[in-house]
């Protein structure tokens, strides 16, 4: 297959692969629209901006990682309950935990790494999200993968036993440098531990950045996808763009989730300003940009938003 997959030949491998969301407690009735959600963190580190700029652009979820400076995994009980009550009062759902567990190096200590993914846990449930975000570990110092894939699979492993009984969902999310950056090692890792408690978050311009065609790695992971990250990226310059603008084929793949039965959140993380290896920055202003590109995508799609 050419590394740019042809329009024609996407639809005809798309409608021949269903999209497994029958665990998923996103699937609804055929004519619901999809939400907005967000990494509301990017528009500033003051929950009470956040709040005020969703609210605004209608988003009617965050996908929460940062607030007061502080990343998520790191709130005090009394920073959880603010953070909680201005949310409701804000009438402001949680979708995920937006957390970091996942990025840090195979040679790190486990054991207290996955005492710190016992706390997104934690969080997941006192915040009432269904989602905890993970990524699949970086390399060993000095090593390159494939070494370390064993390893991957045995934490990534351990994590799915763990919630097996919680009310949550891990998503992985492809991300430069990690185990699961481009497509295949993705498939890979979701169909190796094969749990309705591990699933994928596609992330369409980190695919783009790793020099992979977002097309390809649809027509893979489709069946593994419960949630999307939106932002896309210029193949050319890896320029992070708003949705729509680079060369991640938002519109075809968004449009074939919909139809195919996804109903789940397409989750802004704009990343127009400054992407960092734990967060990101986009403004008040910007944030708006990417809001109205990702509703003009999801209007070209003849996508219904909620």
């Amino acid at each position: 297959m050419s590394m740019h997959m042809s329009r024609r030949r996407f639809v005809q491998a798309s409608l021949a692969a269903p999209l497994l969301l029958s665990s998923f407690r996103f699937a609804r009735a055929e004519t619901q629209g999809i939400k907005i959600s967000a990494f509301a963190d990017e528009i500033s580190p003051d929950l009470d901006e956040q709040i005020r700029v969703c609210k605004q652009l209608g988003i009617t979820h965050i996908e929460l990682r940062a607030a007061a400076g502080k990343n998520v995994l790191d709130f005090d009980a009394a920073l959880r309950k603010t953070v909680r009550e201005k949310l409701l009062a804000g009438g402001l759902g949680v979708v995920s935990i937006g957390s970091p567990i996942g990025k840090v190096k195979l040679n790190e200590p486990w054991p207290a790494h996955f005492d710190r993914f016992k706390v997104a846990v934690e969080m997941a449930e006192f915040f009432n999200a269904p989602l905890i975000r993970l990524f699949s570990y970086y390399p060993a110092k000095g090593e390159a993968f494939p070494a370390g894939r064993d390893e991957v699979l045995r934490r990534l492993q351990l994590q799915a036993d763990y919630v097996k009984d919680h009310p949550v969902t891990l998503v992985h999310e492809n991300e430069k440098g990690i185990y699961g950056e481009r497509g295949p090692a993705c498939l890979d890792l979701l169909k190796t531990i094969n749990s309705p408690k591990l699933r994928g978050a596609f992330d369409f311009a980190n695919f783009v950045q790793a020099g992979d065609d977002t097309l390809k790695n649809w027509e893979l992971l489709k069946p593994y996808v419960v949630h999307f990250h939106i932002k896309d990226c210029k193949r050319d310059t890896k320029k992070v763009v708003p949705a729509g603008q680079g060369d991640g084929n938002l519109q075809p793949i968004l449009e074939d989730a919909y139809k195919s039965g996804y109903r789940g959140f397409f989750s802004l993380e704009p990343h127009l300003k400054v992407a960092g290896h734990s967060s990101g920055e986009t403004g008040a202003d910007l944030f708006k940009v990417a809001t109205n590109a990702l509703r003009d995508v999801c209007r070209k799609a003849n996508i219904p938003l909620a």
